[in-house]
């Protein structure tokens, strides 16, 4: 890379291995010039993470003690879009965390229209990849990987594990599967598609930007009155996590419209 990779505020999600090597690579990325950013923040319950004790605060590092679901309702529910050509904040997800956006998005809708059923439904219809699991809590992992895939691999154009070319998407792969569902007459909306990139030094990330423009997703399609769903996935270009967020029809007297 030529230039720098430019941020604004980088939260990390954990602060165990994995966040303490995503953070650790963030400071060494900008001291050798290749990533610039205000400041990473580590969210983890544990005041004593493994971050905390190894890398320890600095001026452009900070550590906040909260549930990772409570700290995301408030950070996204006050966030607004970046505005031009303004640097945007970013998310590093850990490789074991829930699905988190996605249940940002569903206390969203349930918060919006108290009145209507806010569900998670199973996906329907097949992706198309060799990897295809649902967990118990109906999040559909999928994988065009079936070998085991380095924890911190940067999915290059040409895959390390087979040693040819990845011609393989899971974004091309989720819309592909919205667009089958719609044609087959389902009310799906979307997908929402929050992409994990590799940004700089091993480290992935999707913008803030992207989960919000997920929630306007959501509440265009809750918006029309009558049930719906919108698909949405956590994925990089190998991996994902898909879930359904269904939104029951709107009662006559509402008009379909809650709280925005």
């Amino acid at each position: 890379m030529s230039e720098p990779v430019v941020m604004r505020d980088v939260v990390v999600i954990g602060g165990g291995c994995y966040g303490t090597f995503y953070a650790g690579q963030l400071a060494k990325a900008k001291e050798r010039g290749k990533a610039r950013f205000r400041r990473v923040v580590v969210v983890d319950r544990d005041a004593a993470c493994r971050a905390r004790v190894e890398l320890g605060e600095a001026r452009d590092r900070a550590f906040v003690v909260r549930d990772w679901g409570d700290y995301f309702s408030e950070l996204l529910g006050g966030a607004a879009r970046t505005p031009g050509s303004a640097s945007q904040d970013y998310i590093v997800p850990s490789p074991l965390m829930p699905h988190l956006m996605f249940q940002w998005l569903l206390a969203r809708a349930r918060e919006r229209w108290p009145g209507r059923a806010i569900d998670v439904a199973p996906v329907p219809g097949e992706p198309g990849t060799p990897y295809d699991r649902t967990g118990p809590d109906r999040t559909r992992y999928v994988s065009f990987a079936d070998w085991i895939c380095p924890t911190h691999c940067i999915e290059p154009a040409v895959c390390p594990a087979i040693g040819s070319a990845r011609t393989w998407e899971m974004g091309d792969a989720v819309r592909g599967l919205a667009e089958r569902l719609r044609t087959a007459g389902e009310p799906v909306h979307g997908p929402a598609l929050f992409v994990c990139r590799h940004h700089v030094f091993g480290v992935g990330a999707f913008a803030v930007d992207a989960v919000l423009a997920g929630d306007a997703m959501v509440r265009a399609a809750g918006e029309t009155g009558a049930a719906a769903a919108v698909l949405v996935g956590t994925i990089s270009s190998c991996h994902g996590a898909l879930n359904l967020l269904q939104i029951g029809a709107a009662q006559a007297a509402t008009g379909g419209k809650g709280r925005q």
